[in-house]
Protein backbone atom coordinates (compact mmCIF):
# COMPACT_ATOMS: atom_id res chain seq x y z
CA UNK A 1 0.00 0.00 0.00
CA UNK A 2 1.36 3.41 -1.00
CA UNK A 3 2.29 6.00 1.61
CA UNK A 4 -0.50 8.33 0.45
CA UNK A 5 -3.12 5.63 0.91
CA UNK A 6 -1.88 4.86 4.41
CA UNK A 7 -2.03 8.56 5.26
CA UNK A 8 -5.56 8.74 3.81
CA UNK A 9 -6.74 5.97 6.13
CA UNK A 10 -5.06 7.58 9.14
CA UNK A 11 -6.53 10.92 8.09
CA UNK A 12 -10.08 9.56 8.15
CA UNK A 13 -9.71 7.62 11.39
CA UNK A 14 -8.07 10.42 13.38
CA UNK A 15 -10.60 12.96 12.11
CA UNK A 16 -13.51 10.73 13.16
CA UNK A 17 -11.86 10.18 16.55
CA UNK A 18 -11.46 13.92 17.08
CA UNK A 19 -15.12 14.48 16.20
CA UNK A 20 -16.20 11.76 18.62
CA UNK A 21 -14.20 13.50 21.35
CA UNK A 22 -16.34 16.57 20.83
CA UNK A 23 -13.95 18.97 19.12
CA UNK A 24 -15.62 21.66 16.95
CA UNK A 25 -16.36 20.21 13.54
CA UNK A 26 -15.19 23.11 11.37
CA UNK A 27 -11.85 23.50 13.17
CA UNK A 28 -11.31 19.74 13.32
CA UNK A 29 -11.76 19.34 9.57
CA UNK A 30 -9.52 22.28 8.72
CA UNK A 31 -6.89 21.47 11.36
CA UNK A 32 -6.60 17.82 10.38
CA UNK A 33 -6.44 18.86 6.74
CA UNK A 34 -3.46 21.13 7.36
CA UNK A 35 -1.75 18.58 9.65
CA UNK A 36 -1.94 15.73 7.15
CA UNK A 37 -1.05 17.99 4.26
CA UNK A 38 2.18 18.90 6.07
CA UNK A 39 2.77 15.24 6.92
CA UNK A 40 2.18 14.30 3.29
CA UNK A 41 4.67 16.91 2.11
CA UNK A 42 7.26 15.61 4.58
CA UNK A 43 6.76 12.06 3.26
CA UNK A 44 6.71 13.21 -0.38
CA UNK A 45 3.09 12.07 -0.84
CA UNK A 46 1.36 15.44 -1.16
CA UNK A 47 1.86 18.49 -3.35
CA UNK A 48 1.70 21.67 -1.27
CA UNK A 49 0.62 23.64 -4.34
CA UNK A 50 -2.85 22.19 -3.76
CA UNK A 51 -3.09 24.01 -0.43
CA UNK A 52 -2.04 27.22 -2.14
CA UNK A 53 -5.25 26.93 -4.16
CA UNK A 54 -7.42 27.11 -1.04
CA UNK A 55 -8.04 30.90 -1.27
CA UNK A 56 -9.49 30.47 -4.76
CA UNK A 57 -11.68 27.58 -3.54
CA UNK A 58 -12.93 29.70 -0.64
CA UNK A 59 -13.62 32.57 -3.01
CA UNK A 60 -15.62 30.18 -5.17
CA UNK A 61 -17.65 29.08 -2.15
CA UNK A 62 -18.41 32.59 -0.99
CA UNK A 63 -19.40 33.75 -4.50
CA UNK A 64 -21.64 30.73 -5.13
CA UNK A 65 -25.01 32.35 -5.70
CA UNK A 66 -26.85 29.15 -4.82
CA UNK A 67 -25.48 29.15 -1.27
CA UNK A 68 -26.99 32.58 -0.69
CA UNK A 69 -30.29 30.68 -0.46
CA UNK A 70 -29.10 29.03 2.78
CA UNK A 71 -29.36 32.06 5.13
CA UNK A 72 -32.58 33.14 3.39
CA UNK A 73 -34.28 29.77 3.90
CA UNK A 74 -33.05 29.73 7.50
CA UNK A 75 -34.49 33.22 8.05
CA UNK A 76 -37.80 32.13 6.53
CA UNK A 77 -38.08 29.08 8.79
CA UNK A 78 -37.07 30.86 12.00
CA UNK A 79 -39.48 33.72 11.26
CA UNK A 80 -42.41 31.33 10.72
CA UNK A 81 -41.57 29.60 13.99
CA UNK A 82 -40.89 32.68 16.12
CA UNK A 83 -43.87 34.69 14.91
CA UNK A 84 -46.23 31.93 16.20
CA UNK A 85 -47.44 31.12 12.69
CA UNK A 86 -46.55 27.48 13.31
CA UNK A 87 -48.54 27.52 16.57
CA UNK A 88 -51.60 28.89 14.80
CA UNK A 89 -51.22 26.24 12.13
CA UNK A 90 -51.20 23.47 14.71
CA UNK A 91 -54.20 24.83 16.63
CA UNK A 92 -56.20 25.24 13.44
CA UNK A 93 -55.37 21.80 12.08
CA UNK A 94 -56.20 20.33 15.47
CA UNK A 95 -59.68 21.87 15.22
CA UNK A 96 -60.15 20.60 11.65
CA UNK A 97 -59.33 17.00 12.62
CA UNK A 98 -60.39 17.37 16.25
CA UNK A 99 -63.57 15.27 16.15
CA UNK A 100 -61.65 12.30 14.70
CA UNK A 101 -59.80 9.79 16.84
CA UNK A 102 -56.17 10.36 16.06
CA UNK A 103 -57.04 13.73 14.57
CA UNK A 104 -54.48 15.58 16.68
CA UNK A 105 -51.72 13.21 15.56
CA UNK A 106 -52.78 13.69 11.94
CA UNK A 107 -52.65 17.47 12.36
CA UNK A 108 -49.18 17.25 13.94
CA UNK A 109 -47.95 15.26 10.94
CA UNK A 110 -49.42 17.68 8.42
CA UNK A 111 -48.08 20.74 10.24
CA UNK A 112 -44.72 18.99 10.64
CA UNK A 113 -44.65 18.49 6.88
CA UNK A 114 -45.31 22.18 6.32
CA UNK A 115 -42.68 23.25 8.84
CA UNK A 116 -40.24 20.82 7.25
CA UNK A 117 -40.80 22.48 3.89
CA UNK A 118 -39.99 25.86 5.40
CA UNK A 119 -37.02 25.09 7.65
CA UNK A 120 -35.30 21.83 6.73
CA UNK A 121 -33.55 21.81 10.13
CA UNK A 122 -34.36 18.69 12.14
CA UNK A 123 -33.54 20.18 15.54
CA UNK A 124 -35.62 23.33 15.02
CA UNK A 125 -38.64 21.40 13.73
CA UNK A 126 -38.62 18.71 16.44
CA UNK A 127 -38.20 21.26 19.22
CA UNK A 128 -40.90 23.52 17.80
CA UNK A 129 -43.35 20.63 17.33
CA UNK A 130 -42.53 19.26 20.78
CA UNK A 131 -43.09 22.55 22.54
CA UNK A 132 -46.31 23.26 20.63
CA UNK A 133 -47.99 19.88 20.37
CA UNK A 134 -46.70 17.54 23.09
CA UNK A 135 -48.48 19.28 25.99
CA UNK A 136 -51.72 19.35 24.00
CA UNK A 137 -51.45 15.67 23.07
CA UNK A 138 -50.79 14.72 26.68
CA UNK A 139 -53.76 16.76 27.90
CA UNK A 140 -55.93 15.02 25.31
CA UNK A 141 -54.98 11.66 26.82
CA UNK A 142 -52.73 10.45 24.00
CA UNK A 143 -50.51 7.46 24.58
CA UNK A 144 -47.03 8.76 25.42
CA UNK A 145 -45.34 6.52 22.89
CA UNK A 146 -47.62 7.50 20.03
CA UNK A 147 -47.29 11.21 20.80
CA UNK A 148 -43.48 11.08 20.95
CA UNK A 149 -43.17 8.95 17.83
CA UNK A 150 -45.44 11.23 15.82
CA UNK A 151 -43.54 14.38 16.82
CA UNK A 152 -40.09 12.89 16.13
CA UNK A 153 -41.14 11.43 12.78
CA UNK A 154 -42.85 14.59 11.55
CA UNK A 155 -39.88 16.67 12.71
CA UNK A 156 -37.42 14.73 10.54
CA UNK A 157 -39.42 15.31 7.35
CA UNK A 158 -37.28 18.39 6.78
CA UNK A 159 -34.57 16.14 5.36
CA UNK A 160 -36.63 15.08 2.35
CA UNK A 161 -39.40 17.62 1.71
CA UNK A 162 -38.35 20.60 -0.43
CA UNK A 163 -37.58 23.40 -0.25
CA UNK A 164 -35.15 22.98 2.63
CA UNK A 165 -31.56 23.91 3.34
CA UNK A 166 -30.71 20.23 3.72
CA UNK A 167 -31.55 19.58 0.06
CA UNK A 168 -29.88 22.83 -1.02
CA UNK A 169 -26.58 21.80 0.56
CA UNK A 170 -26.85 18.18 -0.60
CA UNK A 171 -27.73 19.22 -4.15
CA UNK A 172 -24.83 21.65 -4.34
CA UNK A 173 -22.35 19.05 -3.05
CA UNK A 174 -23.62 16.37 -5.45
CA UNK A 175 -23.67 18.73 -8.43
CA UNK A 176 -19.99 19.55 -8.11
CA UNK A 177 -18.98 15.96 -7.43
CA UNK A 178 -21.10 14.66 -10.32
CA UNK A 179 -19.58 17.09 -12.81
CA UNK A 180 -16.04 16.19 -11.70
CA UNK A 181 -16.74 12.46 -11.92
CA UNK A 182 -18.14 12.79 -15.43
CA UNK A 183 -15.09 14.70 -16.59
CA UNK A 184 -12.80 12.12 -14.94
CA UNK A 185 -14.54 9.41 -17.01
CA UNK A 186 -13.88 11.33 -20.20
CA UNK A 187 -17.49 12.51 -20.58
CA UNK A 188 -17.17 16.16 -21.56
CA UNK A 189 -20.84 16.66 -22.48
CA UNK A 190 -21.84 16.50 -18.82
CA UNK A 191 -25.51 15.91 -18.16
CA UNK A 192 -26.92 18.84 -16.19
CA UNK A 193 -27.77 18.31 -12.54
CA UNK A 194 -28.70 20.99 -10.03
CA UNK A 195 -30.52 21.57 -6.77
CA UNK A 196 -33.71 22.14 -8.77
CA UNK A 197 -33.52 18.55 -10.06
CA UNK A 198 -33.11 17.27 -6.51
CA UNK A 199 -36.06 19.36 -5.31
CA UNK A 200 -38.27 17.83 -7.99
CA UNK A 201 -36.96 14.34 -7.27
CA UNK A 202 -37.67 14.60 -3.54
CA UNK A 203 -41.33 15.63 -3.86
CA UNK A 204 -42.82 12.20 -4.58
CA UNK A 205 -40.72 10.28 -1.98
CA UNK A 206 -41.46 12.97 0.62
CA UNK A 207 -45.20 12.83 0.03
CA UNK A 208 -45.00 9.04 0.04
CA UNK A 209 -43.47 9.09 3.52
CA UNK A 210 -46.12 11.49 4.77
CA UNK A 211 -48.80 9.19 3.34
CA UNK A 212 -47.27 6.20 5.12
CA UNK A 213 -47.26 8.13 8.41
CA UNK A 214 -50.88 9.19 8.00
CA UNK A 215 -51.99 5.68 7.04
CA UNK A 216 -50.31 4.25 10.14
CA UNK A 217 -51.96 6.84 12.41
CA UNK A 218 -55.39 6.09 10.91
CA UNK A 219 -54.77 2.38 11.48
CA UNK A 220 -53.84 3.01 15.13
CA UNK A 221 -56.97 5.12 15.59
CA UNK A 222 -59.11 2.28 14.23
CA UNK A 223 -57.47 -0.57 16.11
CA UNK A 224 -56.49 1.21 19.35
CA UNK A 225 -58.85 4.17 19.76
CA UNK A 226 -57.91 4.71 23.40
CA UNK A 227 -54.35 5.58 22.41
CA UNK A 228 -55.49 8.65 20.45
CA UNK A 229 -58.79 10.09 21.70
CA UNK A 230 -60.46 13.03 19.94
CA UNK A 231 -59.59 16.52 21.10
CA UNK A 232 -62.02 19.22 20.07
CA UNK A 233 -62.97 22.67 21.34
CA UNK A 234 -66.76 22.74 21.11
CA UNK A 235 -66.82 26.49 21.76
CA UNK A 236 -65.49 27.13 18.25
CA UNK A 237 -68.32 27.43 15.75
CA UNK A 238 -68.19 26.16 12.19
CA UNK A 239 -68.07 29.72 10.90
CA UNK A 240 -65.13 30.59 13.15
CA UNK A 241 -63.37 27.38 12.13
CA UNK A 242 -63.69 28.22 8.43
CA UNK A 243 -62.36 31.70 9.11
CA UNK A 244 -59.40 30.26 11.07
CA UNK A 245 -58.59 27.85 8.24
CA UNK A 246 -58.64 30.65 5.69
CA UNK A 247 -56.48 32.98 7.77
CA UNK A 248 -54.09 30.53 9.46
CA UNK A 249 -53.69 27.74 6.91
CA UNK A 250 -53.91 29.17 3.43
CA UNK A 251 -51.27 31.97 3.63
CA UNK A 252 -48.39 29.67 4.77
CA UNK A 253 -49.44 27.06 2.21
CA UNK A 254 -49.47 29.71 -0.49
CA UNK A 255 -46.01 30.90 0.58
CA UNK A 256 -44.49 27.40 0.52
CA UNK A 257 -46.16 26.48 -2.79
CA UNK A 258 -45.07 29.79 -4.32
CA UNK A 259 -41.46 29.28 -3.24
CA UNK A 260 -41.26 25.65 -4.40
CA UNK A 261 -43.40 26.21 -7.50
CA UNK A 262 -41.32 29.13 -8.72
CA UNK A 263 -38.18 27.01 -8.42
CA UNK A 264 -39.60 23.93 -10.16
CA UNK A 265 -41.25 26.01 -12.91
CA UNK A 266 -37.99 27.81 -13.61
CA UNK A 267 -39.52 31.20 -12.84
CA UNK A 268 -36.94 31.87 -10.12
CA UNK A 269 -33.65 30.43 -8.98
CA UNK A 270 -33.49 28.83 -5.50
CA UNK A 271 -31.83 31.99 -4.19
CA UNK A 272 -34.50 34.28 -5.64
CA UNK A 273 -37.26 32.02 -4.34
CA UNK A 274 -35.63 31.92 -0.90
CA UNK A 275 -35.54 35.73 -0.84
CA UNK A 276 -39.24 35.77 -1.71
CA UNK A 277 -39.90 33.26 1.06
CA UNK A 278 -37.99 35.31 3.64
CA UNK A 279 -39.88 38.48 2.76
CA UNK A 280 -43.16 36.56 2.62
CA UNK A 281 -42.59 35.16 6.12
CA UNK A 282 -42.05 38.71 7.39
CA UNK A 283 -45.25 39.86 5.69
CA UNK A 284 -47.22 37.02 7.29
CA UNK A 285 -45.79 37.91 10.69
CA UNK A 286 -46.66 41.56 10.10
CA UNK A 287 -50.25 40.72 9.13
CA UNK A 288 -50.62 38.72 12.35
CA UNK A 289 -49.06 41.63 14.29
CA UNK A 290 -46.21 39.42 15.45
CA UNK A 291 -43.38 41.29 13.71
CA UNK A 292 -41.91 43.27 16.60
CA UNK A 293 -38.37 44.55 16.95
CA UNK A 294 -37.60 41.87 19.51
CA UNK A 295 -38.86 39.11 17.18
CA UNK A 296 -36.88 40.54 14.25
CA UNK A 297 -33.74 40.80 16.39
CA UNK A 298 -34.10 37.21 17.59
CA UNK A 299 -34.71 35.86 14.07
CA UNK A 300 -31.74 37.81 12.70
CA UNK A 301 -29.38 36.61 15.44
CA UNK A 302 -30.56 33.01 15.15
CA UNK A 303 -30.28 33.01 11.35
CA UNK A 304 -26.79 34.53 11.52
CA UNK A 305 -25.61 31.98 14.08
CA UNK A 306 -26.88 28.99 12.07
CA UNK A 307 -25.51 30.42 8.81
CA UNK A 308 -22.07 30.98 10.34
CA UNK A 309 -22.05 27.37 11.56
CA UNK A 310 -22.96 26.07 8.09
CA UNK A 311 -20.32 28.08 6.25
CA UNK A 312 -17.61 27.44 8.82
CA UNK A 313 -18.15 23.71 8.34
CA UNK A 314 -18.22 24.18 4.57
CA UNK A 315 -14.88 26.00 4.53
CA UNK A 316 -13.29 23.45 6.86
CA UNK A 317 -14.65 20.61 4.75
CA UNK A 318 -13.16 22.17 1.61
CA UNK A 319 -9.68 21.87 3.08
CA UNK A 320 -10.46 18.38 4.39
CA UNK A 321 -11.61 17.07 0.99
CA UNK A 322 -8.70 18.78 -0.81
CA UNK A 323 -6.15 17.09 1.43
CA UNK A 324 -7.90 13.73 1.18
CA UNK A 325 -7.88 13.87 -2.62
CA UNK A 326 -4.31 15.15 -2.69
CA UNK A 327 -3.22 12.08 -0.73
CA UNK A 328 -4.96 9.82 -3.26
CA UNK A 329 -7.80 8.83 -0.95
CA UNK A 330 -10.49 9.35 -3.60
CA UNK A 331 -8.82 6.86 -5.95
CA UNK A 332 -8.45 4.36 -3.13
CA UNK A 333 -12.16 4.62 -2.24
CA UNK A 334 -13.23 4.27 -5.89
CA UNK A 335 -11.02 1.21 -6.41
CA UNK A 336 -12.31 -0.36 -3.20
CA UNK A 337 -15.97 -0.04 -4.14
CA UNK A 338 -15.42 -1.08 -7.75
CA UNK A 339 -13.76 -4.35 -6.66
CA UNK A 340 -16.41 -5.36 -4.13
CA UNK A 341 -18.14 -8.66 -4.89
CA UNK A 342 -21.68 -7.97 -5.96
CA UNK A 343 -20.82 -4.79 -7.82
CA UNK A 344 -23.19 -1.86 -7.48
CA UNK A 345 -25.53 -3.53 -4.97
CA UNK A 346 -22.74 -4.26 -2.47
CA UNK A 347 -21.19 -0.81 -2.91
CA UNK A 348 -24.50 1.01 -2.45
CA UNK A 349 -25.51 -1.13 0.52
CA UNK A 350 -22.17 -0.57 2.27
CA UNK A 351 -22.30 3.18 1.70
CA UNK A 352 -25.88 3.38 2.96
CA UNK A 353 -24.90 1.49 6.13
CA UNK A 354 -21.88 3.75 6.70
CA UNK A 355 -23.91 6.93 6.16
CA UNK A 356 -26.66 5.58 8.44
CA UNK A 357 -24.17 4.93 11.25
CA UNK A 358 -22.46 8.29 10.77
CA UNK A 359 -25.87 9.91 11.18
CA UNK A 360 -25.66 8.90 14.86
CA UNK A 361 -22.62 11.07 15.52
CA UNK A 362 -22.57 13.72 12.80
CA UNK A 363 -25.14 16.29 11.76
CA UNK A 364 -26.57 16.30 8.24
CA UNK A 365 -24.47 19.32 7.27
CA UNK A 366 -21.25 17.63 8.33
CA UNK A 367 -22.09 14.43 6.44
CA UNK A 368 -22.94 16.38 3.29
CA UNK A 369 -19.66 18.28 3.28
CA UNK A 370 -17.38 15.47 4.48
CA UNK A 371 -18.80 12.08 3.49
CA UNK A 372 -20.58 12.83 0.22
CA UNK A 373 -17.46 14.11 -1.63
CA UNK A 374 -15.64 10.93 -0.58
CA UNK A 375 -18.20 8.22 -1.45
CA UNK A 376 -20.27 9.85 -4.22
CA UNK A 377 -17.54 9.68 -6.92
CA UNK A 378 -17.28 5.91 -6.43
CA UNK A 379 -21.02 5.53 -7.05
CA UNK A 380 -21.02 7.94 -9.98
CA UNK A 381 -18.28 5.78 -11.51
CA UNK A 382 -20.88 2.98 -11.45
CA UNK A 383 -23.27 5.22 -13.44
CA UNK A 384 -25.65 6.06 -10.58
CA UNK A 385 -28.32 8.71 -11.17
CA UNK A 386 -27.46 11.75 -8.99
CA UNK A 387 -31.12 12.59 -8.31
CA UNK A 388 -31.84 9.09 -7.05
CA UNK A 389 -28.63 9.07 -5.00
CA UNK A 390 -29.47 12.41 -3.39
CA UNK A 391 -32.94 11.22 -2.39
CA UNK A 392 -31.51 7.98 -1.00
CA UNK A 393 -28.96 9.91 1.07
CA UNK A 394 -31.62 12.23 2.47
CA UNK A 395 -34.05 9.42 3.36
CA UNK A 396 -31.26 7.31 4.85
CA UNK A 397 -30.13 10.10 7.16
CA UNK A 398 -33.73 10.84 8.07
CA UNK A 399 -34.02 7.23 9.23
CA UNK A 400 -30.74 7.50 11.14
CA UNK A 401 -31.91 10.60 13.01
CA UNK A 402 -34.94 8.60 14.22
CA UNK A 403 -33.16 5.42 15.29
CA UNK A 404 -32.36 4.70 18.99
CA UNK A 405 -30.22 5.03 20.92
CA UNK A 406 -28.34 7.90 19.24
CA UNK A 407 -30.90 9.45 16.89
CA UNK A 408 -30.66 13.25 16.95
CA UNK A 409 -34.44 13.74 16.89
CA UNK A 410 -34.76 11.63 20.05
CA UNK A 411 -32.25 13.79 21.92
CA UNK A 412 -34.01 16.99 20.84
CA UNK A 413 -37.39 15.75 22.06
CA UNK A 414 -35.93 14.36 25.28
CA UNK A 415 -34.52 17.79 26.03
CA UNK A 416 -37.91 19.52 26.02
CA UNK A 417 -40.22 16.66 27.09
CA UNK A 418 -41.82 16.79 30.59
CA UNK A 419 -40.57 14.41 33.31
CA UNK A 420 -43.48 11.99 32.90
CA UNK A 421 -42.19 11.14 29.42
CA UNK A 422 -39.63 8.36 29.81
CA UNK A 423 -36.78 7.86 27.38
CA UNK A 424 -38.05 4.35 26.69
CA UNK A 425 -41.40 5.88 25.65
CA UNK A 426 -39.62 7.92 23.00
CA UNK A 427 -37.61 4.91 21.78
CA UNK A 428 -40.67 2.66 21.55
CA UNK A 429 -42.75 5.40 20.00
CA UNK A 430 -40.45 5.91 17.02
CA UNK A 431 -40.09 2.17 16.29
CA UNK A 432 -43.15 1.93 13.96
CA UNK A 433 -42.05 5.06 12.10
CA UNK A 434 -38.57 3.61 11.61
CA UNK A 435 -40.22 0.58 9.97
CA UNK A 436 -42.16 2.94 7.70
CA UNK A 437 -38.93 4.76 6.87
CA UNK A 438 -37.22 1.52 5.91
CA UNK A 439 -40.21 0.57 3.76
CA UNK A 440 -40.06 3.95 2.02
CA UNK A 441 -36.31 3.67 1.52
CA UNK A 442 -36.72 0.18 0.08
CA UNK A 443 -39.42 1.36 -2.31
CA UNK A 444 -37.21 4.17 -3.65
CA UNK A 445 -34.30 1.73 -4.01
CA UNK A 446 -36.40 -0.85 -5.84
CA UNK A 447 -38.35 1.73 -7.88
CA UNK A 448 -35.88 4.53 -8.73
CA UNK A 449 -38.59 6.14 -10.86
CA UNK A 450 -40.17 7.39 -7.62
CA UNK A 451 -37.29 9.88 -7.50
CA UNK A 452 -36.49 10.32 -11.20
CA UNK A 453 -39.94 10.33 -12.83
CA UNK A 454 -41.05 13.84 -11.87
CA UNK A 455 -37.77 15.58 -12.84
CA UNK A 456 -37.81 13.76 -16.19
CA UNK A 457 -41.39 14.89 -16.84
CA UNK A 458 -40.71 18.49 -15.83
CA UNK A 459 -37.25 19.02 -17.26
CA UNK A 460 -37.12 16.29 -19.89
Amino acid sequence: MATGEVLSILFLTTTCAALLLGYPVAFTLAGMGVLYALLGVALDSFNWILVAAIPSRYFGVMTNELLVAVPLFIFMGVMLERSKIAEQLLVTMGQVFGKMRGGLALSVTVVGMMLAASTGIVGATVIAMGLLSLPTMLRAGYDHRLACGTICASGTLGQIIPPSIALVLLGDALAGTYAESQLARGIFAVEPFSVIDLFAGAIVPGLMLVSLYLAYLVLVAIRHPRRCPPFYDASVSSHDLIFRVLTALLPPIFLIVAVLGSIIAGVATPTEAAAFGAVGAMVLAMIRRQLTLSVLAYVTRSSTRITCMVFAILLGASLFSLTFRGLGGDRMVTEFFSTLPGGFFSAMLLIMVVVFLLGFILDFIEIVFVVVPIVAPALFALDVNPIWLGVMFAMNLQTSFLTPPFGWALFYLRGIAPPEIRTVDIYRGVAPFIVLQVIGLGLVWYFPALATWLPSKIFG
